[in-house]
């Protein structure tokens, strides 16, 4: 069963369940899937997995950010809203990579990259990023990778 399948089964069991909130997003998923069928002209074929999975992760972004914004503003109620239903997003993501293959990835796209200790890691953040994206694409959130990837700079300057 490809994973669009999958949201549509989920989406008749939460109406028959009468779970509301997963009913919700689950809606709101499968609209975000076919509008990307039709931004990338593929109505009559169907998304790839892959291609759905980009969907499902830009939805589970929009649902982070947006918690962290509602958490800055003082309101914890919408941002508890949009953490239940990151959570719900999250059974469609696969699981992501540790955080120990996370820096032996970084650590070669470093080494592949050229970047010798001292220097500037500011400029040299581009040049790996570009590098270690391809395998890392899907595998953990941007933000984390960036994340660690700054940290591993600032380790050899």
């Amino acid at each position: 069963m490809n994973l669009k399948s999958k949201i549509t089964e989920d989406q008749k069991r939460a109406l028959k369940s009468g779970d509301a909130l997963r009913l919700s997003v689950l809606r709101m998923l499968a609209a975000a899937v076919a509008n990307k069928e039709i931004e990338l002209r593929k109505k009559d074929v169907g998304l790839s997995d892959p291609e759905v999975l980009e969907a499902v992760l830009s939805e589970a972004k929009r649902r982070k950010d947006a918690a962290a914004e509602y958490k800055k503003g003082g309101r914890e109620d919408l941002a508890k809203k949009e953490e239940a239903e990151l959570k719900i997003l999250q059974e469609y993501l696969p699981p992501e990579i540790s955080d120990e293959d996370l820096v032996r990835i970084i650590e070669s796209g470093i080494r592949e990259a050229g970047i010798q200790p001292g220097a500037d890691s500011e400029k040299d953040f581009g040049k790996v990023m570009k590098t270690i994206m391809p395998t890392l694409k899907n595998k953990a959130s941007g933000d984390r990778i960036s994340k660690m990837l700054k940290a591993k700079l600032s380790q050899l300057s």
